[in-house]
This record gives C-alpha cells, structure tokens and sequence, in this order.
C-alpha cells in the first residue's frame, strides 16, 4: 500500500497481477476440491510412462531388420544394455521406483538373450561400480568406460545368435556441459566394438542394431554405415527396457521425430566456435560444492537467429540426420494440402491428408515450414510454425489434419524498433516428413507489413 501512496505502484498494475494470482489459485487441484488419492494406480502410470518413452523413440535406419520375431536370440553387447540411463542429471532426473533394464525388457517380451555374455557384463560392471565414488543425487556420475568384447567372443556370439544389439549411452543434463572427446566423439574402445561387432556378424551374414541411449545429439557419421539398424532410445524412464522392446517386436511402431539436428562433425554446429565459454574463476580446492570452480561462467551467443535447422537449411551445411527426421515400419503419403486463402488476413488455415500406404498399423508427424520473404529482416530458409501427429492409422487409412498459422508465425523480430513485424510479400507454406523432406508447398501472399507486437529494451546485455 505504500508502495500506492507514494505513487511507486500504479494500481493496475498492482489489479493486473492480483488477477494473475487469483486465476492461477482457481485453476489449483486444491481450490477445486479435487479428490486426491494415497493409492494412485501405478501400474496404469506405468503404462502411459512405457507408452510416452516408445512414441518418443526415434528410428534412424532400418535395413531390414526390425522389427523382430519373438524367440529371437540377441547378444547384448555395450554397457548400456545392462545398465540403461533412465534419465537426465539435476532436475532432468526423477526417483524412480524401479527401472526396467534392456535386459530384462526383452526377455519380458519374449526375446532371448546370450548368458554368457550377460554374465560377463554383470561382472565387469559390479566390479567397475565398486571402484566409482559414492554418488550424489541429481549429480552427473563419471561413466563407466566401455567393455570391449575379444574377438573370440564376438566370433562365438556370431554363430550361436540371430542377431547382435549394442547399446552406446550418454549421461546429460544440469551441473555439467557436455564435452567432445568421449561425449559427443565415440571413444576409441566405442568405435571399435560397433566395427569389430558388425564384421563378425555379417561375416555369417547376420546384422547389428545399435540402440543410443543419449539425452543429446552425438557424431554418428563415421560409424553409421557398419550397423544395419539405429534406434535412438533416448533416455527413456523407469520402463525403459519394456519400451525399446515394444518397438524391437513391433508392438509398437516408432513415430517419434528429431527435435535437433544431427550434424555431420562438431565444427559444422554455430555454437562450437565459442562452447563452452570464458572461465571466470578457478577451482577451489576446500570448496566441497561440486558446482563451484572452473566452470565456463560467460557465454557470448554469437548465433543469432542461425540455432539448429535454421543454420543447416539456410547455409546448405549436409547433416547426418536432418530435424523432424524418423522413420517407421510403414510408409505415408501426403496429399490435398490447401490453404484457406490466397492472401493472409487476421489468419489462416493449412490442411493436407495423410493416408497409411504401408503395411503395419502407425502414426506420422506431420510438419509445417514456412518461408517467408526476407526483403527487410533476415529470414531462414525455413521455419517450423505448426506439427501434428496423426492418430494410428491402420493401412489404406487416412486422416486429414489442419494447421492454423496466425500473425505472429509470420512475423521476425527487428531490433531497431523493438518490435516483431511480419513483412508483406509472398509466403511459401512447405509440408512435410522432416526439414529436408518436403512433401507438398503452397504460397500465400501479404499485401501490407504488420507490426505484431512491440516490446521494451528494459535488459540488455552488460559487459563489464
């Protein structure tokens, strides 16, 4: 109230935040008397969780592989076949109840599994744990470093199973910047094991699926070519191993799509010029805050609008795997995209039909680019303004979805008047399975430029 008196607080402004408060207190579990329970039903919790992870999963190739038939004899090879990462460091981790290890998933789904093999795995790792340090919650952990298999080893799993499945795992996440040797690079032992394990098997003309338990993009260039089959797993919950072996059956078909771009090299990212940034202290030796010392504290962003696909589609930069990329074990056809109008008023709508022209039951992620002039402020080749996935759609099926693109998707923001203008002039709208894979375009024009929104310059950058 002083703050009123002395004129220091308008009062709507002060009304303003109160209604903001009182919105947010009605829409609360507990103002609408909601019925909680101490006996909540994990197993169906469980459920959504195995179902989420499986929909999330990414399949990057697929050389007539997967999916699988039960009975199946798989060598598990990779550390990360026995010991998944569930999930990411400080507040991109949960406290699970359990975990379902890959091992342990498959064999839940009627899979088999090598014995020796897994037993050599138990060993080597209960033996390596007991050498690590005792772990901190929510704390990254120094990785365990790879097993590598003999070549006697390899060449035995190679006659006595069907197939061999190794498992690359990353730990990401708070506390910590991930780095390029042995994070975003292969170590040497990693490489090794993925080219002396696919030799061995296609020597008797069996294959290898890798399965990348990671929470960020690695450099798979150099070795994508020996594995017949990539499942990118993420890191993927408390029913991890139940999930992967969903898609490994088929019992679920994979949807998900690349929310990042899987660069070629680590020199072709924008950002690697200047990660991880300018060290501002050095390590204190009494400090037990692991947090504290030398870590990069000051990072100069020098990207500017070029962050992700925008940089690869615009420059022309080859990627391993492009954003909005993932297949499946069925095909879908676009069709009948059509645009509400020619000319952009207050909005407009985008619709194109997807039908099922595969033969198993599955789900597409329908993408919509934008490109925009470009004449005043500059534009990327392409931007993502609208995605959808498409309900499961059973072979010969179709489903037609619709998109609704308004001002602000059009508009950029110009820094010398503060504002987001949307420019006129024509307007490509591009549909399709990723961002290098367009389907179907359509134009639109603008007749006059649009101011959008302005804002105030109130923080900007300080440099001491």
């Amino acid at each position: 109230m002083k703050a009123i008196v002395h004129v220091t607080l308008k009062p709507d402004v002060l009304d303003r935040n109160v209604a903001v408060i009182l919105d947010l207190i009605q829409r609360t579990p507990a103002f609408r008397k909601y019925a909680r329970s101490d006996a909540p039903d994990l197993k169906a919790h469980a459920q959504v969780g195995r179902e989420a992870a499986a929909g999330g999963m990414v399949l990057l190739k697929n050389s007539a592989v997967l999916p699988l038939a039960k009975g199946t004899k798989l060598a598990l090879l990779g550390n990360g076949s026995y010991n998944l990462i569930t999930g990411g460091t400080g507040s991109g981790d949960v406290n699970e109840a359990y975990s379902i290890s890959l091992l342990q998933g498959i064999k839940d789904g009627g899979l088999l599994a090598d014995s020796a093999v897994a037993e050599a795995y138990a060993g080597y790792l209960k033996e390596q744990e007991a050498k690590q340090p005792p772990r901190q919650p929510f704390m990254p952990v120094k990785p365990i470093a790879e097993r590598m298999a003999s070549s006697d080893e390899l060449a035995r799993l190679a006659r006595e199973t069907d197939l061999a499945l190794l498992t690359i795992s990353r730990s990401s996440g708070e506390f910590a910047d991930r780095k390029r040797e042995n994070d975003f690079d292969l170590s040497e032992v990693e490489k090794a094991l993925i080219r002396d394990t696919a030799t061995a098997f296609h020597a008797r003309n069996k294959k290898l699926l890798v399965v990348l338990n990671i929470g960020g993009v690695i450099e798979t260039e150099s070795w994508r070519h020996h594995p017949d089959a990539i499942l990118l797993a993420w890191q993927p919950g408390q029913e991890a191993g139940h999930a992967v072996a969903d898609l490994l059956l088929g019992h679920a078909t994979p949807s998900g799509k690349l929310a990042t771009t899987f660069p070629v090299k680590w020199e072709d990212v924008p950002s690697s010029a200047n990660f991880p940034g300018r060290t501002l202290m050095g390590r204190d030796p009494n400090s037990r805050n692991p947090l504290a010392g030398d870590r990069a504290a000051e990072v100069v962003y020098e990207d500017d609008i070029w962050v992700g696909y925008r940089h690869f589609a615009t420059r022309g930069v080859k990627t391993s795997y492009p954003f909005g990329f993932g297949l499946s074990y069925t095909t879908f056809q676009y069709s009948n995209l059509s645009l509400s109008a020619s000319e952009f008023g207050k909005e407009l709508t985008a619709s194109v039909t997807v039908r099922n022209t595969g033969s198993a039951v599955g789900r597409e992620v329908v993408q919509v680019y934008l490109t925009a002039p470009g004449n005043a402020i500059p534009k990327p080749a392409l931007e993502l303004r609208a995605f959808a996935k498409t309900k499961a759609l059973k072979p010969g099926e179709a489903e037609t979805l619709t998109f609704t693109l308004t001002p602000r998707d059009l508009a950029s923001f110009d820094a010398p008047s503060s504002s987001w203008v949307a420019e006129a002039g024509t307007y490509t709208v591009k549909v399709g399975a990723s961002s290098e894979d367009i389907k179907l375009t359509a134009i639109f024009t603008k007749a006059r430029a649009e101011n959008v929104a302005s804002v105030s310059a109130s923080v900007g950058p300080v440099t001491p």
